[in-house]
Formats: C-alpha cells, structure tokens, sequence
C-alpha cells in the first residue's frame, strides 16, 4: 500500500425505496438541452441546466458528456437519469456527515411553473436549495490512479506532494489524499497545493473542506465495498446555506467518482471501470488534442458508455431495484 506523506494526513421501471424511476428515454430519446419558457435560467454547466423557481432551483441533468472539461457534441443516453438517481441515493445516505441541498427528485414536489415540463424532468431533475459556492473541487484518492498517478510517475509527486519512489499503479493509499483542484467555469481545472488552498478560502474552510470529503469518501468507499465496487477517486464541490458548509451539486457519479469492480482490481495497467474512462481512453487514442472542438462519438463508444452507467447504478442500489447500498 502507498504512505501517506507526512504534510498530507490529514430498463424498464424499476422501484427503487418506494419511489419509481424510469431507466428508458423519452421517445425524443438523449436530451442535450433544456429550455423552459417559464423557467428563468440561471445557468448551463458542462452537464446540467440550472432554472431558478421561486427562491429554489432546479438541477436538470441533460445527457451531455465531458471529458478533458470539453464538452463533447455526442449525448448519452440514460446519464442525466444515472446521475440524478445516485445522487439522490449518497445525498439521503450521507445526510448525517453534513448537510446538503437536495429538496427533493419528485416530479410532485416540484413548483408549479415546473409542471408543463414533467415528461422531460422526470428522473432527471433535482429540486434543491440556492448555494454560495466555493470554488473548489475537493478531489480525494484512494488509489494511486489517473493523473494522480501521471503525475507521480513523472515528478514522484501527487498535487505537488513528494511521495517515495516505488509506489506502483492502483495502489491503494494508507490513508486516502485530499488532493483539491480550482473549479474553473470554462477551460481546464488546476490542481491546488494546500498552501495555494489556504490562500484561496482561508485556514478554517480548508480544514473543514479537507476533513469533510475524506468522511463523506471513506463512508461511501465502506458502502460501495460492500456491494462489491470500489470508489478509486472522487471528487466533491461544497457551497454555503445560511452559514453551513454544504454538499452541493453531485454525489459520487461516473462523472465525479472512478468505480472499479472489486473482482477486477489488481496492481499496474488499466482497470476497467464504470465510469468515463472508457470515454476518456477512447479519446485519448484517438488523437483528440483535448481542445475544443470534440470529436463526435462513434455509436459503439456511446453504447458501451451508456451500459457502464446503467451498470453501476444497478451495481450499487440493486440489480432488482429492490436493494439499497
């Protein structure tokens, strides 16, 4: 196992908890924009589109896919559903390590101004209370994996950390790393030092910032093992309500977390996981210089992508519907 350095310790219908979810499209099939004429927008991120209703928002989750922070101009489909139903599942699980701002993901919770709109936000829309955001990704590793591991191969460090020589692939750490990024609106993250942290929100959010994601990820990491899959990484964004620090935005998704299966796992070389990296490979081979524009996805890729997502959601609320992490 890789040590911790010594500045870092720190398809069909389906129920689902009572509630119904659809796992099929609508027939106008992938979704990668909204516009609700009564519905003021507030924003378009990568993946969602933000409608302000009243003093609350709604968080619609589109089928659009990035990679590499570039938007890509192929959906796929069954992922804004994916992504709202787990999101949904960890924010009511972990509800007890800090708030969050999930109201609610029933179309009858919804305002009315949000009616004439059920059929395209049912399953994929999450009613939730306006945040001050920090603007921060809080990335924790439990895995020596990804850019992490780019990184470490190249400089033998991780986010600018030194760590010892030797360490190999997949590695899973003593402790799991708190590696923060800048959230940047456009163009690419950038990886964050903890003084450069410190300097960005100050001593005290830092710390709450840092010990917050490592509980939220070591409590979904035990979960999540026990149906089999483990979470190598994760990241979390987090705002203000009244005061609180606050989970906001997702919770662990392929888009934010990298699943492997446990049967899969194993030192060195590519693990396949339920997640974008397949995506990301993909791309990479490709020859795509990860610059806008993206490339379109051949049907194969957005197949195969769709399945991973169906196939961790599945993996981790129940393959009937029945079971819950």
């Amino acid at each position: 196992m890789a040590p911790m350095p010594p500045d870092w310790r720190r398809c069909p219908r389906r129920a689902v908890r009572g509630r119904t979810y659809h796992m099929t499209q609508p027939a106008a099939g992938p979704i990668s924009h909204t516009d609700f004429a009564t519905l003021p927008v507030v924003a378009r991120g990568k993946v969602r589109d933000i409608y302000r209703s009243g003093d609350l928002l709604l968080l619609v989750a589109t089928d659009r896919v990035s990679a590499f922070d570039v938007v890509l101009p192929t959906p796929i489909p069954e992922k804004g559903r994916v992504l709202t139903e787990l999101s949904a599942h960890w924010f009511r699980r972990l509800a007890d390590v800090v708030p969050n701002h999930l109201i609610s993901i029933r179309e009858a919770d919804f305002p009315e101004a949000a009616r004439p709109y059920s059929d395209l936000l049912a399953g994929r829309t999450m009613l939730c209370r306006p945040a001050e955001r920090i603007p921060v990704e809080c990335v924790v590793r439990g895995h020596l994996t990804g850019s992490a591991w780019s990184e470490y191969r190249a400089a033998q460090t991780i986010n600018g950390a030194a760590f010892p020589a030797g360490l190999r692939e997949n590695a899973r750490f003593d402790e799991p790393l708190f590696t923060p990024t800048t959230k940047a609106d456009t163009g690419h993250d950038e990886k964050l030092t903890w003084d450069e942290l410190v300097g960005l929100v100050g001593g005290n959010t830092a710390v709450l910032l840092r010990d917050v994601s490592l509980r939220l990820y070591q409590r979904a990491s035990e979960l999540a093992n026990a149906k089999g899959i483990l979470i190598a990484d994760s990241k979390l964004e987090f705002g203000w309500i009244d005061g609180a620090l606050t989970w906001i935005d997702e919770a662990f998704t392929p888009d934010s977390s990298r699943f492997w299966a446990r049967e899969d796992y194993r030192l060195d070389g590519t693990i396949p996981s339920f997640d974008k990296q397949y995506l990301r490979d993909y791309l990479t081979e490709s020859g795509w210089n990860r610059e806008p524009p993206a490339p379109e996805l051949p049907a194969d890729v957005v197949r195969t992508t769709s399945d991973r997502y169906v196939s961790i959601l599945q993996r981790l609320i129940g393959q009937d519907g029945s079971a819950a992490v």
